[in-house]
């Protein structure tokens, strides 16, 4: 990684061929531009960056990014990206999904892969309902919201509202220990980018909660944009007491970065505790890897 006074690629350098089909206004372009705007300004090489993701309009996103990618099966996202950071940890690995893929059948790996401190990024765009199945509720979805928006045509999901608490992703990841935590909101680019390059250098674990509205199933623009809020300005991330206390009694939705502690990631703990050298370790695994080949 560089400074960015020095970089010398552009976020289209890290673009692929291939078009974004996500529908007009989504969200997710917003996320998918702060993410190759972080890539130029740390100047990461193409060829070492990784992006894995789940099932969800969110899990198309490797398609359009150049480097390598790996659309996985749906909720597994964070296993797959952990065991690419292991095996190389010199790859910048970028695991993408939705708050669906992520806290609904994804969600009994996210204490494990917190509490490991996996040197990954973690981007939950989370737009509180279930896009590419058409409108279903999903695990943030607001208690007692009833029809969101949907053509005439669609059959209405959760009539009478929906009965059920949404998950305080937020509040999970600090009770899990966290080691970066984070939120920001596509309709605020700037702070997305600087949030993202923040957790991209952090080495651990960093959760990014991107706030990603669904225009077509739920749209969301105008009621955050006047819920948002960043966070105080005398705002220690070092204090997790408070972020804990301010998770469980938000009335807004506060940017920025929440929690940050540093200690050291899990390819680092291993290799202490093996006290094998790195080229000797990667041996090994090739060596494990060919026999089941």
């Amino acid at each position: 990684m560089t400074d960015t006074a020095t970089a010398v690629r552009k976020a289209s350098d890290y673009k692929s061929e291939n078009k974004p089909t996500w529908c007009p206004g989504c969200g997710d372009f917003g996320v998918l531009s702060a993410l190759f705007k972080a890539f130029a300004q740390l100047d990461l090489d193409p060829k070492k960056i990784v992006i894995v993701s789940g099932i969800g309009c969110s899990g198309r996103l490797p398609e359009f990014a150049a480097g390598y990618g790996l659309h996985g099966v749906h909720g597994r996202t964070l296993p797959t990206a952990m065991g690419v950071k292991l095996a190389n940890p010199e790859l910048t690995v970028v695991a993408v999904g939705g708050d669906g893929d992520g806290f609904a059948i994804g969600g009994g790996h996210v204490p494990h892969a917190v509490r490991r401190n996996v040197d990954i990024t973690y981007i939950v765009m989370d737009n509180e309902v279930y896009g590419l199945t058409k409108g279903q509720p999903s695990p943030t979805t607001p208690q007692g919201m009833a029809a969101v928006k949907r053509s005439p045509s669609m059959p209405k999901m959760a009539p009478r509202g929906v009965p059920e608490m949404p998950l305080n992703m937020l509040a999970m990841v600090l009770a899990y220990g966290g080691s970066f935590i984070a939120r920001g909101f596509s309709s605020l680019p700037n702070q997305l980018v600087d949030i993202l390059v923040q957790g991209i250098r952090h080495p651990g674990f960093s959760f990014v909660q991107a706030l990603s509205p669904c225009i077509t199933f739920y749209d969301t623009y105008d009621l955050w944009k006047g819920v948002v809020e960043q966070l105080p300005a005398d705002w220690n991330p070092q204090d997790r007491v408070r972020a804990f206390d301010l998770a469980l009694n938000e009335e807004k939705f506060h940017l920025g970065l929440w929690h940050r502690r540093d200690r050291p990631p899990l390819h680092e703990v291993l290799g202490a505790a093996h006290d094998v050298p790195a080229p000797e370790r990667r041996a090994a695994l090739e060596r494990v890897m060919d026999a089941f080949a």
